[in-house]
């Protein structure tokens, strides 16, 4: 984590290698608050990210490996089951990227949004720290779908790299450019837009573009003024259902 969230932050906010060249947007992000822990958005992002996220990261990966060691856990061999490797590296993203969905709507709940999810939409102007800045609680939850693995058999193997998707991959997806560029060529793609676009609506983009369940459930914002006006619409007519203002 050090290294791909520390690294992306040094190349793009440190020495800014890039400039503003891909940036979703071009504000800057916010350095001191008293919003955030230190009244520093990095500082913050980077105790949370670090003693919060990699502490509750390396406690499902032990609890894992303590129990393929002790028999606890069901494993098979890669080489008596190359086919159940292949399909478990190919079902991985949609069975991530729909456990993300569910348990994101969940914490969007008025009674866990407010203790919980919270702490994480303050960063509203995003960085490679802010994609693992969260409560410990919502750390549980947004890895919990590692548990899988505990009961239906797969490899060690596909274990690591779902740990490593699941709490390496934000420092990306939050990076807030479109493209990581060396020059002027495109080395590989950065941050999200479906989920950039989360941060600043709030109530759209719950999920990512492996499974398509907020197009599926209406909840899906293309980058449009059209679905700007219809997020903005149901966000109103909930508020007034419910009678309570949801804080951003």
């Amino acid at each position: 984590m050090l290294v791909i969230a520390g690294g992306l932050h040094l190349y793009l906010f440190t020495f800014r290698l890039q400039g503003s060249r891909s940036k979703y947007d071009s504000r800057e992000k916010q350095g001191k608050s008293r919003k955030f822990a230190f009244r520093n958005q990095v500082w913050d992002n980077l105790f949370w990210s670090l003693a919060s996220g990699a502490t509750i990261w390396s406690m499902y990966e032990v609890l894992y490996f303590w129990g393929v060691a002790n028999g606890v856990i069901p494993t098979l061999s890669l080489r008596q089951y190359p086919f159940v490797f292949l399909t478990w590296l190919l079902a991985t993203p949609l069975l991530t990227s729909s456990h993300f969905y569910f348990i994101h709507r969940l914490l969007h709940w008025p009674p866990l949004y407010r203790p919980v999810h919270r702490l994480h939409h303050r960063n509203i102007h995003i960085g490679p720290w802010s994609g693992m800045s969260m409560h410990p609680i919502e750390h549980i939850l947004y890895i919990s779908s590692v548990l899988v693995h505990f009961v239906i058999p797969s490899q060690p193997v596909i274990v690591l790299l779902h740990l490593y998707g699941r709490c390496l991959g934000p420092a990306f997806s939050h990076a807030g450019f479109e493209k990581l560029k060396m020059g002027d060529t495109g080395v590989v793609d950065a941050a999200d837009f479906h989920h950039q676009l989360h941060h600043r609506f709030f109530e759209c983009n719950y999920g990512t573009t492996d499974a398509p369940w907020d197009k599926w459930l209406g909840t899906d914002h293309d980058g449009s003024d059209e679905a700007t006006i219809r997020i903005r619409k149901q966000r109103k007519q909930r508020k007034q259902r419910s009678g309570v203002t949801t804080a951003n």
